[in-house]
């Protein structure tokens, strides 16, 4: 069984995405006008994609999930011992 970690350490969240070639991003179509990024993920090789995603910046990423304040829930390697992508962002 693998185990999942929480953090909102933005250093950890940003290297834990960055060592699987992850990018910041938002769910296409749920931005806001006055709120900015819609609905926060990454886009991990493989993934979503840009077809659904919108690849946004780092600091717009970090300051909607603090904003929203968020935490990611997230594992380093699956229960078989590959790298994991699997993230979860749940409220504090």
């Amino acid at each position: 069984m693998s185990e999942a970690t929480t953090t909102r350490d933005h250093d950890e969240i940003r290297k834990w995405v960055e060592a699987r070639n992850g990018v910041p991003a938002s769910v296409k179509g749920t931005e806001a006008e006055d709120d900015g990024a819609g609905v926060l993920r990454f886009d991990f090789p493989g993934g979503a994609g840009e077809d659904e995603l919108t690849h946004i910046e780092w600091d717009e990423w970090f300051e909607k999930f603090d904003e929203k304040g968020l935490s990611l829930l997230y594992q380093d390697t699956t229960a078989d011992g590959e790298q994991s992508t699997f993230f979860k962002l749940v409220n504090d």
